[in-house]
């Protein structure tokens, strides 16, 4: 299952969108741009950052998509650094000159700034299938009510609470077949985590418990996916066709749901029995937003974006934790002595473990964020520049792309001792607020459900530690188009009962 989910289609397709991308807004910006005057007040303050354009048409983006595939993909951006000898260079990346940087306080700078300045930029199959009304590419005010309404739900101990819950109501059975199977059971965590995170985070969002319901919704929102990086070609029978009308049946569950709701809280306000009950899901947050601009479309499409996690990241954090654990006996040996030890102490108390209790693991948040940090599973971001501005006396034109690429900056020896050792013992004394550790980007767009994704992971760690041993096989990280364990990452289980 988790090998058929890709957010880029396959290499060979790949270069026919690199090629067909590229060739319409290359030409074009690069005529424009040697057409600028270089004589203005701004260009003499602001120096436009050192590189090349690459070959005609489709720039560099060729040599990023070979590195991408590598097991190291931030050579491309280091190979340049080197050359240029600047963290912050020109280029031309899938169809727009870009600015790419790896400069920690340039990253940030550009990820704190509003759209005034910047606004997200992704490739034309993606946002024909976001929709227009996604928290991905929606701007201003209704952004940022969107972002917040989500964002403080997600915080919520309420929220929280639910989500421990369910992941221990549903990792209890899967605890007890691993158990069934016997000594030596190969399980594969990619493929549980995936199923287990997104259950859970789908009634989150929506209410929906598990059942056939969620079940094709999960297979929808497969075929959805794949078409995010695909050809950008609505013709019936393509991926992106396909990937369009599996959103649109996912799209008709979720708002036959909104409509159930409103109506519910219609009759409550009309029969006047008191405040309402605190929201159980996202869509109740949104719907009793009280605005004519959080639309039913606008509520599913946000929905379905948000899924995209439970597909993708969340599950991906906790496998790529598992692989580096595997790898690394100390911390594995660390890990296991606070989460038994935490198990021991609540079964002597007869208390059931609460989210404070697995967010209280320091150690456990330790190879967390140290997963974060040599994973990248976001490898970085891109904005457009809405006029012409200036960073860290770095000019990026009008109309250009940058390119905030978060990889590079994490394994920055200049940044983090020995960085492609998995150091969980690093964060004792390092801030995870630096702006050198950028895992789920910043500013107004930061991503809402951080917490929620630490706290399953940390969930989910503490019980495969606390009931099972392990001998992992071995695996190898895919990096491109999305990073993911080949295999699905496959352990050997023991159980400790």
């Amino acid at each position: 299952m988790p090998d058929t989910v890709a957010l880029w289609p396959a290499p060979a397709a790949l270069w026919t969108v690199v090629l067909v991308t590229a060739a319409g807004a290359a030409l074009w910006t690069l005529l424009s741009w040697s057409g600028r005057r270089r004589d203005t007040k701004q260009e003499q303050a602001a120096r436009l950052p050192p590189g090349s354009f690459g070959w005609p048409l489709v720039g560099e983006t060729l040599d990023f998509v070979s590195c991408a595939y590598s097991s190291r993909p931030e050579a491309f951006v280091d190979k340049r650094r080197l050359l240029h000898g600047s963290a912050v260079f020109r280029s031309h990346l899938f169809g727009s000159a870009t600015v790419v940087t790896s400069d920690a306080e340039v990253s940030r700078a550009v990820l704190q700034s509003d759209a005034r300045a910047f606004v997200p930029w992704y490739p034309r199959s993606l946002t024909e299938l976001m929709g227009k009304s996604s928290i991905l590419l929606i701007n201003g005010s209704l952004q940022r009510r969107v972002h917040g309404l989500v964002g403080a739900f997600f915080k919520s101990p309420q929220l929280k609470a639910q989500v421990t819950a369910g992941m221990q109501r549903r990792l209890a059975p899967a605890l007890a077949a691993w158990r069934e199977m016997g000594p030596g059971a190969v399980v594969r965590i990619q493929d549980h985590a995936k199923e287990i995170v997104f259950e859970i985070l789908v009634k989150g969002l929506i209410g929906l418990e598990a059942g056939p319901e969620t079940q094709q919704l999960k297979q929808q929102f497969q075929e959805f996916i794949v078409g995010l990086m695909s050809l950008p070609i609505k013709l019936p029978g393509t991926r992106l066709y396909r990937s369009l009308q599996a959103k649109k049946r996912m799209a008709r569950l979720i708002q036959s749901i909104i409509q159930e709701k409103r109506r519910r809280l219609k009759v409550l306000d009309s029969g006047g029995e008191g405040p309402p009950a605190p929201p159980r899901d996202a869509i109740d947050v949104l719907i009793s937003g009280s605005s004519d601009e959080l639309t039913d479309e606008l509520i599913s499409d946000n929905m379905i974006d948000l899924m995209i996690p439970a597909e993708d990241s969340v599950p991906v954090l906790i496998t790529l934790a598992i692989k580096s654990l595997s790898e690394c006996s100390l911390a594995l040996q660390q890990l296991e002595e606070e989460n038994m030890q935490l198990k021991r102490r609540k079964t002597d108390m007869g208390e059931t473990l609460q989210w404070t209790d697995y967010m209280s693991l320091s150690f456990t948040q330790h190879v967390i964020t140290e997963t974060l940090r040599m994973g990248n599973i976001i490898n970085g971001i891109m904005r457009k520049a809405v006029r012409d501005v200036e960073v860290k006396g770095h000019l990026i034109p009008k109309g250009w792309c940058v390119f905030v690429y978060f990889r590079s900056v994490h394994l920055d020896d200049k940044l983090y001792d020995e960085p492609y050792s998995f150091n969980p013992w690093r964060w004792k004394e390092k801030d995870t607020s630096t702006s050198s550790f950028t895992p789920f980007g910043g500013g107004q767009r930061l991503c809402p459900g951080l917490d929620l994704a630490r706290l399953e992971a940390s969930i989910f760690l503490h019980h495969l530690v606390t009931s099972f041993r392990w001998v992992a096989e071995e695996d190898h990280i895919v990096n491109f188009p999305t990073v993911r364990l080949k295999r699905g990452m496959p352990i050997r289980l023991t159980s400790k009962d």
